[in-house]
């Protein structure tokens, strides 16, 4: 088929969030629109009405936008060929099923599950494949007004073909044959007339004109079926591909266990959206073996899907991590500041209105991080010194470097150097670190490390000038204080 006119879709079932499997089909289904100039479609299959929920549908459109995953046909945007919700589809589905029924490509089955679930039973026990027996494959229309007089309800079944065999030619698998005795006349529409998956997936797919359907290799059982379906109605196959399922660390399919698995979790825990579509690409897809790092625009441009690997794809927290802090390197300033003053003042760390002077303040501490943390995440824990009044002190760094008998001598100095200081600018107060250094005869980061602990509570932190700075005068003096008397205490506890 070619690839002029390309339409494909994302079809989600809200019944939860967007996870992590959902967001790479669906990212998959956007490059290769995006890269044929094609046509990206949603579309919300809510025929499980007890499951579906707005809630879910809302929570799938926010993390495919938080993204970028932008749809040209669907909820919010509209288009030709909708409802993009199956739910109000469902004349459309009901004029098809009526179309197989008087050409007797279906049939009404009146067998209720208790008599199908004895029967199946009963066949596996005799050895025999448990599939429908086709009880009702031939009923006359007296035999079904008897059948309905004791209030049963049908549902309808579909007259699959038995003989020879199925095929599909797979853009990622290849050519897959499926023999057709294994199939059985499969039910298209519930007794309280919802369509089933594999026939409204069907009739959507076709009068949406989706022209590929990529979509993850748990629905590969379900393609012969489907296709019966196109056969029976006279309607084209679609190209199909199917992408390979992705696993954990321990090689099972991901799942909560091996962390967040709703997209939106990531987006909460301070993964950027560029990072996340960048590491979704990889999951299944890769360009060479050495180029990992690719914008939207790159993806789109190199995305094809004789480069998906049939083989599973390991979802690895790590490299995310890893790929996220590079990500985070490259923010410009000014973003990285609008990213981080939401979340300190959520966490009450900022007033709700920021000023200019506390806005550069909060950009100095940012950018002083900008190499040190993974995810936006990690910001909070990284600078909430830089915001609270009282510390929390690591008692193994205290031990380590505050108790050391030169400290409160070397702190004195240090405080009376610092009160002087101006402006308190990182040259400025480097040059005191070194004026001290002088005079207490010993290695600088013998003088910074005290420091940094007092100062901070950690052992770990960005350069003490660009610190002290950021931290402004008041803070450090009063911290440094605290410390030196810390210190003493300790010290005289020891003698």
């Amino acid at each position: 088929m070619s690839t002029a006119n390309v339409r494909t879709r994302f079809a989600p079932s809200p019944t939860g969030f967007l996870h992590v499997g959902g967001a790479r089909t669906a990212l998959f289904n956007w490059l290769y629109a995006r890269h044929h100039g094609g046509t990206f479609v949603l579309r919300i299959e809510d025929t499980d009405l007890e499951r579906s929920t707005e809630e879910s549908v809302n929570a799938i459109l926010e993390g495919l936008e938080w993204l970028g995953l932008t749809w040209d046909e669907g909820p919010g945007c509209g288009g030709d060929y909708g409802p993009y919700f199956q739910s109000e589809r469902l004349d459309i589905y009901q004029h098809y099923v009526q179309k197989l029924l008087d050409e007797d490509k279906a049939y009404l089955c009146y067998c209720t599950p208790e008599e199908l679930k004895a029967r199946r039973e009963e066949a596996l026990a005799q050895g025999r494949d448990p599939k429908y027996d086709r009880r009702c494959a031939n009923l006359t229309a007296a035999e079904r007004q008897v059948l309905e007089a004791e209030g049963r309800q049908p549902v309808v079944r579909f007259r699959s073909n038995d003989v020879g065999t199925t095929e599909v030619n797979d853009l990622i698998r290849g050519q897959i044959i499926f023999e057709n005795e294994m199939l059985d006349d499969f039910v298209i529409q519930k007794s309280d007339g919802m369509p089933t998956y594999n026939f409204a997936v069907v009739i959507d797919d076709h009068l949406m004109k989706i022209t590929h359907v990529i979509r993850g290799d748990d629905h590969i059982s379900n393609t012969p079926r489907q296709i019966q379906v196109y056969q029976a109605l006279g309607f084209p196959v679609p190209e199909f591909a199917h992408l390979p399922m992705i696993l954990g660390n321990d090689k099972t399919r991901l799942s909560k266990r091996h962390g967040a698995t709703a997209v939106t979790e990531y987006r909460d825990q301070g993964f950027l959206p560029k990072a996340m579509v960048n590491y979704l690409a990889l999951l299944g897809w890769s360009y060479s073996a050495t180029d990992t790092l690719f914008t939207p625009e790159e993806l789109i441009e190199k995305f094809s899907l004789d480069r998906v690997s049939r083989n599973p794809a390991v979802f690895d927290m790590k490299k995310l991590e890893w790929m996220n802090g590079v990500y985070l390197r490259e923010l410009d300033p000014e973003e990285l500041t609008d990213l981080v003053i939401p979340d300190l003042q959520k966490e009450g760390l900022l007033p709700e209105s920021v000023d200019a002077v506390t806005r550069e303040r909060v950009k100095k501490i940012a950018v002083s991080l900008q190499s040190r943390i993974r995810t936006l995440g990690e910001f909070i824990p990284s600078s909430r010194y830089f915001f609270v009044d009282d510390i929390e002190y690591d008692p193994a760094a205290v031990e380590k470097f505050l108790v050391r008998d030169y400290v409160p001598d070397m702190f004195a100095m240090l405080l009376e150097k610092l009160m002087q200081v101006e402006p308190f600018t990182e040259e400025k107060i480097e040059q005191v670190f070194l004026e001290v250094q002088e005079k207490v005869g010993r290695k600088l980061g013998d003088v910074i490390q005290p420091v940094r602990v007092a100062v901070t509570g950690t052992r770990v932190s960005p350069g003490m000038y660009e610190v002290l700075a950021a931290l402004g005068r008041p803070r450090t003096l009063e911290r440094l204080k605290h410390a030196a008397e810390m210190a003493k205490t300790k010290l005289a506890q020891k003698d």
